[in-house]
């Protein structure tokens, strides 16, 4: 089916997993009310929504492998019970570092298994002038070294996570391989988000023709970090079609995938690309 609809969850996440997958299946269950089951739906949640600003450590100590775990079972039960696609947007998984953990995307699908999982890849090294100051990702966490395509029917979800957003080279490559909804799962800050977030995003979805789906952490967490709110869905040409604005709760919009293949053929952007083609050394 080309009509899907596609949601996403905005939270201010706290450092119990209890609690926000208590906030989740709230807001799923408030979405089943409203909504019938009549179309596909993919509902996304933000970067670390299961665990989030706590001490230091604190997603190693609910790390676990693909598919097992506290965090992995409560999205695989709530996926299940609500009848749609999950993606769980960064949620801790065992990597081959023991002092690392992987922060995972995971793709839950409506029987509770798993169809597709992404590791991020760029890691968030970086001095932000917020009450933070600067922030060390890759003390704590393994990169990812895989590009991940997710397929669904009709839908094609390239998968990344929030930092990932300011490389364009991931996205131009799941772009190649036939994405239509581009999943951007993030806790940017409050300083980043207020600068880039709808630039970045935008940009993302205008020059790979396809739909975005981010949602983002907001408000003041435990640990004093400020995050953007925000939460977007983008249609193909840039325009956005739900803001979340800096509220926890939920968007959502209907979309016709097939509008990505509209797009592409009155504005052939992957065949005009003499980089690519021509001048790629």
């Amino acid at each position: 089916m080309a009509n899907w609809r596609l949601s996403a969850i905005q939270l201010t996440s706290t450092p119990n997993p209890e609690y926000n997958l208590a906030q989740v299946a709230l807001y799923l269950q408030q979405m089943s009310e409203q909504f019938n089951q009549d179309l596909p739906h993919l509902v996304a949640l933000p970067e670390c929504f299961a665990v989030f600003g706590g001490a230091d450590g604190l997603q190693l100590q609910y790390q676990a492998a693909l598919g097992q775990g506290v965090i992995q079972q409560g999205c695989a039960a709530l996926a299940q019970q609500f009848g749609l696609y999950l993606l769980a947007g960064s949620l801790p998984t065992i990597s081959a570092d023991p002092q690392r953990f992987s922060a995972s995307s995971v793709l839950f699908a409506p029987d509770g298994s798993i169809v597709a999982d992404y590791q991020k890849m760029h890691l968030f090294d970086v001095a932000v002038h917020d009450r933070t100051g600067s922030y060390r990702e890759s003390a704590s966490t393994n990169p990812g070294q895989k590009i991940s395509l997710a397929t669904a029917g009709q839908l094609k979800l390239g998968m990344t996570i929030c930092y990932d957003v300011r490389f364009p080279g991931l996205m131009q490559a799941l772009a190649s391989q036939g994405m239509n909804v581009l999943s951007v799962p993030s806790a940017f800050t409050r300083v980043t988000g207020a600068a880039h977030w709808h630039i970045l995003l935008q940009a993302r979805a205008i020059e790979n023709q396809c739909f975005v789906l981010a949602p983002n952490q907001t408000g003041t967490h435990a640990n004093g970090r400020e995050t953007f709110g925000h939460s977007l869905i983008i249609d193909p040409w840039g325009r956005v079609l739900a803001d979340a604005g800096e509220q926890p709760g939920w968007i959502s919009a209907t979309v016709d995938l097939t509008e990505c293949q509209r797009q592409q053929a009155s504005m052939p952007l992957a065949q005009h690309n003499r980089f690519n083609s021509e001048l790629k050394p």
